[in-house]
Order: C-alpha cells, then sequence, then structure tokens
C-alpha cells in the first residue's frame, strides 16, 4: 500500500496542535462532568439509611457507572449515568445491555431495575465555548427489562426517544421515584 506524503507548513503545525489540546481539554471536560454526576449520586444514596452504592464505571471494563443496594428492603439498582450542556443526552444499547445482564445476576434481590440518570446542566451549550443559563434539571427513567434494547436519548423535557436505525421514535420510561431529593422542572414540582 502507498501512502501519501503531504507537506505541513509551520503555521498548519501550530494550528493542528492546537486543535489536538482543545480536543483533549474537551474530552477532560466532559468526562469530569460524568465522574462528578456519578459521584453526586453515590454520595446522596450513601447518605441514606440501610443504602450503599459504589462508582463501578470505567471506560475501559465493561461495568455499570453505579451499583446501588439496599440490603434490607432486597433492592438492587444498576445506574448508566449522563450529563452534559446540550439539550439531549444518550445512552448506548450496549451499556444498557451491560446493566440488564448485571441486574439479572444478582437474582437474590426482590427488586432490580435498570436506573438511566440524566443531568442537564444549569447552562446550555450554544456554541463552541458559548453558554447560556438555564434550569439544572434531573431525571432518573427505569428501562424495562423486557424492551428491547436499543440507543435511548432523553431530552431537556424529560421525553424520552429510541434510535434504532437511524430512526428516532417516542418510547415510554416512567420516571422512578429516587429515595432522595432531585432537581426536577419547576412545571411539575409546584415551586
Amino acid at each position: 500500500m502507498k501512502t501519501k506524503t503531504i507537506p505541513i507548513t509551520s503555521n498548519q503545525a501550530v494550528s493542528i496542535e492546537q486543535i489536538s489540546k482543545n480536543n483533549k481539554k474537551i474530552a477532560r471536560t466532559r468526562r469530569q462532568r460524568g465522574y462528578h454526576w456519578e459521584d453526586t449520586i453515590v454520595k446522596r444514596f450513601n447518605k441514606l439509611e440501610n443504602w450503599e452504592a459504589f462508582r463501578l464505571g470505567s471506560p475501559r471494563v465493561a461495568l455499570p457507572d453505579i451499583l446501588t443496594v439496599n440490603n434490607q428492603e432486597r433492592i438492587l439498582f444498576t445506574i448508566e449515568a449522563k450529563s452534559g450542556t446540550n439539550n439531549t443526552l444518550q445512552v448506548p444499547y450496549d451499556q444498557i445491555s451491560r446493566c440488564l445482564k448485571w441486574t439479572e445476576t444478582f437474582k437474590v434481590y426482590k427488586t432490580r431495575n435498570v436506573i438511566l440518570a440524566f443531568k442537564f446542566l444549569s447552562k446550555k451549550r450554544i456554541g463552541v465555548g458559548q453558554y447560556e443559563s438555564r434550569e439544572l434539571r434531573e431525571f432518573f427513567k427505569v428501562w424495562h427489562k423486557g424492551d428491547e434494547i436499543m440507543d435511548c436519548v432523553c431530552t431537556y423535557e424529560g421525553e424520552v426517544y429510541g434510535l434504532k436505525e437511524k430512526t428516532r421514535f417516542k418510547i415510554n420510561l416512567k420516571d422512578y421515584e429516587m429515595p432522595f431529593e432531585i432537581k426536577t422542572p419547576r412545571a411539575n414540582t409546584g415551586y
């Protein structure tokens, strides 16, 4: 196989180097947001009596982001957490599948649920490095065991869509009432 060499001037090299540096910074910021959201959920559960939560997630290991148990009431949650500044947040089908496998493994628990935790940050991205203020929103949706596994998208309004073969369609995932206080849209909470 022949390779083609393209000469790069020093100005181009600097701009390519700068782009690479910016992309690394953006990726680091995105990961930090995700870790912070996972850590927040774990801390909320661990403040409660009889609940234990653990961060398991790692980009290199096929584990759910969070494993949460209440041994007293025999409840187990596997949680996939997503946070961001866009109007939609997506959970890939393989992450949902992974959570379902873990949930089904622990049959000793009476209640076993896959929870998709979405956090829409209080700033909305409108351009490169540009944001506008908005209300922070959190949604905790339950993935039903019998549902076909597919990519899942949650909107800032809390609506959930499935993605299959580049087609988007509405799916009905119920909000899960968490045992702690969450940040919900004001229209739904009465404050």
